[in-house]
């Protein structure tokens, strides 16, 4: 059973929802956002009309199961846990209310595990929670999970454009159609909830998570939340509404997740009420509106105050004044992070609005103390009750109670949906609108398919790379081409246009050809990353690592004219590559339908225009480097190209060369650190290597050398796989390094107290010699016993480990041209994991490892 708004219910509220809406967004109009007044009212928070009648019939039913249901029940359907760490027995036995798959969190712990089995799994968690054979009620459980580019962790799905390039398409109703499918792929595979649409308005592009915010403008962010939602749901008051076509949206993350300090991931957001509702809040009003069934909690603080513990935004403004109906679930161990709490013990977060914990692996502890502070009154029945009645009413509104098991639902197994020709239309529709042309140069573009055409750039042929982070895995690393069945990479799209108009395309990703082409497509741009992995000091590309750019310059030098394409998930400084192009278009990231963008750069044979460019830069283009966040409308605002540019092929593309100076000083651009969150520092790659020097990059997480003699695995530390585990087997000598692309002068830094500290944990004591040394090419190495400092420390505790400078100095290294700032290794068995490594002062090491002679 559903409850439905009638038609007459709804016209009686599009006044007031009118009046709301424009109280939300009126203060985003016009073009100075910073000079924008406060709003009049001493509370700023717009007020929304739920669009849901109330159902009494409906609320009936939920209260005649409360009526029955036990404490330890209530308390269950208030927890969520992973399904990675949790099984259908437990959920038999501690009836908890929904599970989630995280981005690492797989059937079989494989992130290509097919169709099938991700159903098998929904199938068998939802009979689990159905199953009273060991008591308690039979209430159906929710599957959430990440679709948020499309039903993108199952292989074979359609992937989408990220946010950002669908924020430069400007296009509500593409949107709309775009939640409709990533419904229907998700459904088919047996999942009801997504933890979509972001609506974040991303204010500092060095924020690893910028790609996921449709625009720095809340007017355009305001513009697509409600066409998301619709998409994702059905339309409120329509016979689909939340029929089995269509998922729980969850509109996230509340709130100010873009407007952190410095772009730090779940960092602090310093700011006004007024701007925070005038920015930050811009599109929930009308996601609100559209009848958005869950909200989730930020993990960002608001004026130092984390956002899972906020009562009077969770309660008060989202609830209250903005009227919300649903319910407010928690991001991953978020609770963790309020002042008081860890992450198997928060009563403040329930306390605060939350109402349901993803307790991801933390849940079983979560849920016991929850208990505990019921019974012991800490947590009042009627705020239990309050949740538990939004938890259940969502679901009965789903249909969930007789939905029967996943796999008999509407299009439950109905796996040809996946990447179907008509959603991939569709996506590749998305990718042509998206594209955002900068330059071009005496019109190069568009190209003759007819031509000799070189396809170029580690992105070229990568549909891994052209999809970005949240794809198949949290990270989108270590993918293969066969894992992208119902895919085109950017060069298949154009080999397939070109060989059928008589032309050739040929695939050269270093740039090398035997026959001179008329024309070089070069694809390039940023790695896949997630969240706070893709956190920047600086907006420069890829500092220390020109390969990109030599590649361009190559070519031009060779007479070739260059048509470069730019994947990213943010605006970068590329002054130097735009000059080293005749054209270039940011693509960021597209997704599965490499060929959308071949539509846009390839002449139709006869020679016409095929597809014009359509994108507007949803985010505004830096002049520098350190030109991190001047958006539209602040105070001296002065990009290089502004909110709202994107050339046509109607428009004279010719721009003079641009400034090379990036901006950043020597400060900026050495930070001194070489590993944290999970990745190496700027300009840096993680190596395993045997004693003779072979081994391989790491680039993905497991990883190994040949034999096992050295794995790396994720681990957390303080989020969720922030650290990496290296072990090694003692089969034979291995090392982990940190291999800097450029050399590092640290010799400032050694005349002082300067040590390079690793935070570390031993898992397991070295059994023989172990050592941490530096590089500086051959001849040019420092090494300094480790295995006496690590046989000291407790095992399974973190903590620093520090090595002054001038000791690896001493020992031999020269500290003014280091490329390789640090390395461990032994022949035994070792296991350690390590979260960070950077330069630090003296007093923060808590053991310090011994000076040579010393």
């Amino acid at each position: 059973m559903k409850t439905m708004t009638n038609r007459s219910s709804l016209r009686a509220r599009s006044g007031v929802l009118i009046a709301a809406l424009v109280i939300a967004l009126g203060a985003c109009k016009g073009e100075d956002q910073a000079a924008a007044p406060a709003a009049a009212d001493a509370n700023p928070w717009p007020q929304v009309a739920w669009p849901l009648a109330e159902d009494a019939a409906l609320e009936q039913r939920i209260t005649e199961l409360m009526a029955t249901m036990t404490v330890e029940e209530k308390v269950g359907q208030l927890v969520q846990g992973d399904i990675a760490s949790i099984t259908p027995d437990d959920i038999r036995k501690y009836r908890l209310g929904s599970i989630l798959a995280g981005g690492n969190s797989d059937p079989g712990g494989r992130y290509d595990a097919s169709p099938a089995e991700w159903l098998a799994l929904a199938d068998a968690f939802y009979e689990a929670s159905m199953d009273t054979s060991q008591g308690g009620k039979a209430i159906p459980i929710i599957f959430g999970i990440d679709a948020v580019h499309g039903q993108s962790n199952i292989v074979g799905a359609t992937l989408f454009p990220h946010n950002i390039g669908l924020g430069a398409a400007r296009n509500p109703e593409l949107l709309r159609r775009i939640g409709e499918i990533t419904a229907l792929e998700t459904r088919a595979t047996g999942m009801e909830w997504t933890f979509a649409p972001t609506v974040a308005v991303p204010q500092d592009d060095r924020w690893g998570r910028t790609y996921e915010g449709y625009s720095e403008s809340p007017d355009v962010v305001a513009s697509y939340s409600a066409a998301v939602v619709e998409g994702l749901q059905g339309k409120v008051g329509s016979p689909d509404f939340l029929d089995g076509r269509h998922v729980i949206a969850s509109v996230k993350h509340f709130l100010g997740d873009g407007g952190t300090t410095n772009g730090k991931d779940q960092g602090d957001t310093k700011i006004s009420e007024a701007d925070l509702v005038r920015i930050h809040a811009a599109g929930y009003p009308p996601a609100i509106a559209a009848g958005a069934q869950t909200a989730m909690a930020s993990f960002n603080s608001v004026n130092g105050e984390k956002m899972h513990g906020h009562k009077p935004y969770l309660t008060d403004a989202l609830k209250g004044r903005m009227a919300f109906g649903g319910f407010v679930v928690g991001d991953w161990n978020g609770h963790g992070q309020v002042k008081g709490c860890t992450n198997t013990d928060c009563p403040a977060t329930i306390n605060a609005g939350l109402d349901m914990a993803m307790a991801s692996d933390s849940w079983k502890g979560f849920y016991e103390t929850t208990l505990a502070a019921v019974k012991a009154g800490t947590i009042s029945q009627a705020r239990l009750d309050d949740a538990v009645r939004r938890i259940l009413r969502v679901k009965f509104r789903l249909g969930l109670f007789e939905a029967g098991k996943p796999s008999s639902r509407a299009v439950g197994g109905q796996f040809a949906l996946l990447g179907a020709p008509e959603h991939r239309a569709i996506a590749r529709q998305a990718v042509r609108e998206s594209l955002v042309l900068l330059k071009n140069q005496g019109g190069v573009l568009p190209i003759s398919p007819k031509q000799r055409i070189l396809v170029a750039g580690d992105g070229a042929h990568d549909v891994g790379k052209q999809a970005g982070g949240w794809t198949l895995n949290w990270q989108g690393t270590g993918t293969t081409r066969k894992d992208f069945p119902n895919a085109d990479s950017i060069y298949e799209g154009i080999a397939q246009q070109a060989k059928a108009a008589g032309g050739e395309a040929i695939l050269s990703v270093d740039g090398t050809y035997t026959q001179k082409p008329d024309v070089a497509v070069v694809v390039f741009g940023e790695n896949p990353y997630a969240e706070f992995q893709g956190d920047l000091q600086t907006l420069a590309y890829k500092p220390g690592d020109e390969a990109d750019l030599a590649l361009l310059k190559r070519l031009k030098a060779e007479g070739i004219p260059v048509v470069a394409v730019f994947l990213s998930g943010r605006p970068l400084w590329v002054n130097r590559e735009i000059n080293a192009s005749d054209a270039f278009v940011a693509a960021w990231l597209p997704g599965s339908e490499g060929a959308g963008i071949a539509d846009v750069l390839l002449r139709k044979p006869d020679g016409s225009v095929q597809h014009d460019f359509k994108g507007k830069l949803s985010f505004s283009w830096p002049r520098t480097a350190v030109q991190y966040a001047n958006n539209v409308g602040q105070a001296g605002y002065d990009p290089l190209f502004a909110f709202g540019f994107g050339l046509t092929y109607a428009d004279k593309g010719d721009l003079a060369a641009l400034p090379e100076d990036s901006g950043v000083t020597g400060d900026e651009g050495a930070s001194g650190v070489f590993f944290a969150r999970g990745d190496a520092g700027s300009g840096m790659a993680r190596r395993l290597e045997t004693a003779d020097g072979q081994g391989v990059t790491v680039t993905k997480v497991p990883d190994a050398l040949d034999g096992d003699l050295l794995k790396v695995t994720g681990v957390d530390h303080q989020a969720q796989e922030d650290g990496r585990r290296l072990a090694w087997s003692g089969k034979g000598e291995a090392v982990a390094a940190l291999q800097s692309h450029t050399a590092l002068d640290l010799q400032r830094e050694s005349n002082g107290d300067v040590m390079l500290l690793t935070t570390l944990r031993v898992d397991a004591a070295p059994t023989a010699e172990a050592w941490l040394s530096v590089g500086c090419g051959t001849g040019c190495t420092a090494r300094v016993a480790l295995a006496p400092t690590l046989a000291k420390l407790p095992v399974g505790q973190w903590t620093r480990v520090g090595v002054p400078l001038k000791c690896l100095a001493k020992a031999g290294a020269d500290v003014a041209k280091l490329d390789r700032p640090w390395s461990v290794g032994t022949a035994g068995a070792m296991t350690i994991s390590v979260s960070r490594v950077a330069l630090g002062a003296l007093n923060e090491a808590e053991a310090t490892v011994a000076c040579p002679d010393a």
